[in-house]
């Protein structure tokens, strides 16, 4: 908005208070006295879900709350995963007692069937795992290669899926159009016109005959009933919208070892007899036994409700679906899938969306709330006041005859007239009360979240969508984010010596080469796989990964046989915090070597020594360690991200025994330097313009990264997240100096920081609490598993879709799919444009409110007439509500959206400059419609038609006029705040169609349909004057956006004013109560 207002300072609408741990605001976050309607973006508590619903005024329950957490079925879903999870301790209680007894007694080796495999995996049964020869003699009886896999024809894999199921559950299907019928049908506004309808039918019938007496009722009916089907219709094409995205949601994709090379597919896709890498982050997608198991440590939480990490090898060797991978990595072999887990016995018993609900939306019900009971009110009064002056015989029919006279009116006649101002005055609260306005939220929410996944942005939480609008910073990792994710070695030192090209092995040291190939190969999680046609050679890992093992493939390394030639002992997964991984072997020749690879100066200031190139070992002083720090300097210096190798010998004699050495910390001092090396990572192509479009918004891009601070400096100078090459600390800062500071030094520096290197998760949650606690809307980007609880704690949590583990995306709250920092800046737009759509909706509802009430409500009082009769009033509502909304909820985002400055969390609804925008239509509308209510007659020259055909002609005049305004202002309500209010109107088809079709309706209703809607054909002179009318409004609209409006929001006056004199009230009531008696 371009009348966004600075927060207020008034005591009365805002105060300053803790961080709510409940609710999830920051400490310095305002919050309203009135809190009712407000609820935190992110896990809100159960009780102030309940209150909001408690507070607001509801005339349709299941239409209102349909896309709203559904508390009741969330407390049932609970229950059965309580349940499920006493049913496993049960299980696990049984296995250990039955394990005390059974334990030695041998197996009987034999054919293996669905339902003995299902039993063993689930039970966890030991014993009857070693009878059948442990791992291996599964994977013989299941013809599965534990190197390779199964081969992966599809012959193969559909005779596995039928033979021991499919990895999917059965899930509760949606809710058919009928039901949608059904739940529209439930508004108490509709039910009692439909009620009045048929009394009206009824009495009509007997008192006018069939022919003429079935009109009016059955007019309202048919009116009725095309608004629920039309609402239906609408909201059954929302339901299928999020169907369809839940889906996506639900569709992992993970790595599978087939015909032994690694193929990326679908989770459903998995089948008994896979072979199932795993590494931290991870979800285990199916039930299995472990193959291999380096440090593997699973959180089974999500099963048994323990949060305490299980390590699992060759003693603990079952896997359940479900639980989460938290450190190390392995293989393991699928058993069981789909039905046959108790993951999928869970997912099948709560699989149904209970739905959420975001700030905006509740927010909106209270907005709704309010015009609900202003509507019921001035529906009351209509309603006093028509029936007092018909009673009172002041009421006339259009012929000039009075409608009751008393002793006269049969009572039939005078049920029949009073049933006809009863509707009138249930349709205004038909058009007063916005039951259409929270679901507006839910409209632009659906139609936003399915045009983000074309802009590679999946959306897991609603209320971020909303909520990115709002943004102020970003705080953005480096790698894959900024740049492509497209690693290659472009430098590599060997002792002093820079080796020119990086991957010429004549180069090497014969023996540095050895040991180089050695850590290459075994000290990684990805893989080479050889075709045997000899076809292009295939890597898999993560990017890092995959560039080593290309310069270990150049240098002459043959993967598979370089990893025969040793064994791995134990290994160090990689740690975000320490940057480094390692692994010890044991060679051929009984020789046991200590691999470590990792961030370079880590590495660097963990050797005592390094090998030349001659392959001599050299102590290493701290002139050779400035030397290699040069090194790394000038290699960050230009963009490249630096590691370092190094090793050491062990003696036997040092490794533990098998049953310790889980908990065996690999050495990592007096290492050995074997080599340094620079990976090239470019800036992704449209980046650095991202960054400026975001710095132009006003949210401020921050790097967060592990890389050396030299690296980050220079990329960030590359995409313009930095503009000074000198920048002082703490604009330029490292993890370990920011996390030594206490929580006040933080806050203080944390809005100055550009550039955060060398930092590990802890240090990006600190940093985004620290931005939290200053006020600020933060958006976190993330791809580890120890990113969680940043992406948790952030205000919009976004994971990466290629490189984020399934934790981190478990964490997030939207998906980036394509990990582009430029899919983030899309994001924030539409972000924006959910909010910029529904304020467009909420000033063109509220205009249509305004005006129709107004003029009802005078015309009552002065003529007792009501110039919008219950039909037409049901059209305009239609028109208001679900068209409207349809037509407004879903415009694209535009590049003006990216003008404004963040959307304040508690900005107003209602907005100065759309108070003012909605009072100059009103006020037209209004003035127009009066005038001609009151002077039509002559105006239009009817005077000389008969009475009853200059009233229905007027009215008619009135309707249409009315109707035409609304589609004239629907394209001024497309550009709140801007002059040309038809810019890109014709790329929106949805608007146009909906503008188009409800101008031919409006045409077949006043020329065709007058019987039921009580209106006459009008002469083209007078369409053309409807028209002039209505189209004055769009000029209007042009001369009521150069009117000024101040920047302090209407509504904070009030609260001042309500403020003090509530605080004056108080000072005189303690004065009384000082007084002496």
């Amino acid at each position: 908005m371009d009348d966004a207002s600075p927060k207020s300072s008034s005591p009365c609408r805002s105060t300053l208070r803790p961080r709510d741990e409940e609710s999830g605001a920051a400490a310095g976050e305002e919050i309203e006295c009135d809190g009712t309607f407000v609820i935190p973006p992110k896990n809100a508590p159960v009780e102030r879900l309940r209150r909001w619903r408690q507070a607001a005024l509801v005339l349709n329950a299941s239409r209102r709350f349909r896309y709203t957490l559904d508390l009741k079925k969330e407390e049932e879903k609970e229950e059965v995963r309580r349940k499920i999870r006493a049913h496993a301790q049960v299980i696990r209680a049984a296995l250990l007692f039955k394990e005390a007894g059974e334990r030695e007694k041998p197996g009987i080796p034999g054919i293996l069937g669905h339902e003995e495999l299902t039993k063993m995996t689930r039970d966890r049964d030991f014993s009857a795992l070693q009878g059948h020869g442990g791992v291996n003699g599964i994977a013989s009886l299941l013809k599965t290669d534990l190197d390779k896999g199964i081969s992966g024809d599809e012959d193969e894999i559909v005779y596995r899926r039928n033979s021991f199921g499919s990895n999917t559950y059965p899930r509760k299907k949606g809710r058919s159009f009928l039901v949608f019928l059904w739940e529209a049908w439930q508004d108490l506004t509709l039910i009692i016109l439909m009620v009045a309808a048929a009394l009206s039918l009824a009495l009509g019938i007997k008192t006018k005959g069939i022919d003429q007496g079935w009109y009016d009722g059955g007019s309202i009916t048919f009116a009725v009933i095309i608004v629920i089907v039309v609402t239906a219709f609408s909201d059954y094409r929302q339901s299928l919208q999020f169907q369809n995205l839940n889906e996506e949601k639900r569709n992992i994709h993970l790595e599978v070892i087939r015909g032994g090379r690694r193929i990326k597919l679908s989770i459903f896709d998995l089948v008994v007899g896979d072979v199932v890498p795993l590494k931290i982050g991870d979800v285990v997608p199916a039930d299995g036994i472990v193959i291999t198991a380096h440090s593997l440590g699973i959180d089974e939480s999500s099963m048994t409700g323990e949060s305490k990490v299980v390590h699992k090898d060759q003693k603990a060797p079952f896997l359940m679906a479900g639980c989460k991978v938290a450190d190390g990595y392995g293989n393991m072999l699928v058993t069981a899938v789909g039905m046959n887990t108790e993951w999928g016995i869970l997912m099948a018993s709560i699989s149904e969306d209970n739905g959420e609900e975001t700030p905006l939306q509740v927010r909106l019900n209270g907005l709704a709330t309010f015009i609900g009971i202003v509507g019921l009110t001035v529906a009351g009064i209509v309603l006093v006041v028509l029936f007092v002056r018909y009673f009172t015989g002041n009421s006339k029919d259009p012929d000039g005859t009075v409608q009751f006279v008393k002793g006269q009116t049969s009572t039939k006649a005078a049920i029949n007239g009073a049933i006809n101002l009863f509707t009138v005055a249930v349709t205004i609260v038909v058009v007063a009360v916005p039951e259409g306005l929270p679901l507006a939220v839910t409209l632009t929410l659906a139609y936003s979240m399915r045009k983000m996944m074309t802009d590679k942005a999946l959306v897991r939480r609603l209320s971020a969508c909303e909520t990115m609008g709002s943004a102020t910073t970003i705080c953005s990792d480096k790698t894959g984010t900024l740049t492509r994710n497209e690693m290659t070695i472009v430098e590599a030192y060997i002792g002093k010596k820079k080796i020119d090209p990086p991957d010429n092995a004549e180069l090497f040291p014969a023996s540095v080469l050895s040991r180089l190939i050695d850590g290459i190969s075994q000290n990684t999680r990805g893989n080479v796989f050889h075709p045997k046609d000899g076809g292009v050679i295939e890597l898999s890992g993560s990017p890092t990964e995959k560039a080593i093992l290309s310069w270990g493939v150049k240098l002459g390394m043959n993967f598979d046989d370089a990893r025969s030639k040793s064994s791995i002992i134990h290994v160090f997964p990689f740690n975000s915090e320490k940057k480094r991984a390692g692994v010890a072997i044991q060679l051929s020749n009984s020789e046991v070597h200590v691999h470590w690879k990792g961030a370079a100066e880590v590495i660097v200031d963990s050797c005592t020594s390094w090998l030349d190139t001659d392959g001599k070992q050299q102590p290493m002083d701290p002139d050779k360690v400035n030397e290699f720090y040069k090194c790394i300097e000038d290699m960050a210096a230009v963009s490249l991200r630096c590691m370092a190798f190094a090793y050491r010998p062990l003696d036997l004699k040092e490794i533990p025994n098998e049953e310790h050495r889980g908990d065996w910390s690999l050495p990592d001092d007096h290492l050995i330097l074997l080599a340094i090396v620079g990976m090239k990572d470019p800036c992704r192509s449209g980046v650095r313009e991202a960054v400026a479009l975001c710095t132009h918004a006003g949210v401020k891009v921050r790097m967060v990264t592990g890389d050396n601070l030299r690296t980050a400096k220079a990329i960030a100078l590359e995409c313009g997240i930095l503009k000074d090459a000198d920048a002082p600390e703490p604009i330029l800062i490292e993890g370990k100096t920011f996390r030594t500071k206490s929580n006040a030094e933080q806050d203080e520096i944390s809005e100055k920081i550009t550039v955060m290197g060398r930092s590990s998760p802890n240090d990006k949650l600190l940093l985004v609490q620290a931005l939290r606690r200053r006020g600020h809307v933060v958006a976190v980007t993330g791809d580890g598993t120890n990113d969680a609880p940043a992406l948790h704690e952030a205000d919009i949590g976004l994971a990466m879709g290629i490189q984020g583990t399934e934790v981190a995306k478990e964490s997030s709250d939207i998906i980036i799919l394509d990990d582009d920092f430029a899919s983030v800046v899309k994001v924030v737009r539409w972000g924006r444009s959910v909010y910029a759509n529904i304020q467009k909706f909420i000033q063109f509802q509220l205009t249509v409110n305004v005006a129709a009430l107004t003029i009802n409500v005078v015309a009552a009082f002065s003529s007792g007439e009501v110039p919008l009769n219950t039909v037409q009033l049901l059209w305009v509502n239609l028109i208001m509500d679900t068209l409207g909304a349809l037509a407004l909820a879903t415009e694209p985002p535009t590049d003006h959206l990216m003008d404004r400055t963040p959307v304040g969390r508690r900005e107003p609804l209602i907005t100065n400059i759309m108070w003012r925008n909605l009072m100059v239509q009103a006020f037209y509308q209004i003035t127009v419609l009066l005038v001609l209510n009151f002077a039509g007659k002559s105006i239009l020259h009817l005077k000389h038609e008969t009475r009853e055909h200059a009233n229905k002609a007027k009215n008619t005049f009135i309707f249409n006029t009315f109707v035409l305004c609304q589609i004239f202002n629907e394209f001024n309500a497309r550009k709140v705040d801007e002059l040309n209010v038809f810019s890109g109107v014709l790329k929106n088809h949805l608007f146009i169609g909906i503008v188009g079709l409800t101008t031919i309706l409006q045409i077949m209703i006043v020329e065709f349909l007058g019987q039921f809607t009580k209106t006459v054909r009008l002469n083209w002179k007078l369409w053309f004057v409807s028209i002039a009318i209505a189209i004055i409004s769009w000029p209007l609209a042009v001369l009521g956006k150069l009117i000024p409006v101040p920047s302090t929001p209407f509504s904070e006056y009030f609260s001042r004013c309500s403020f003090w004199r509530k605080k004056q009230d108080d000072g005189a009531a303690q004065e009384s109560s000082n007084a002496p008696s």
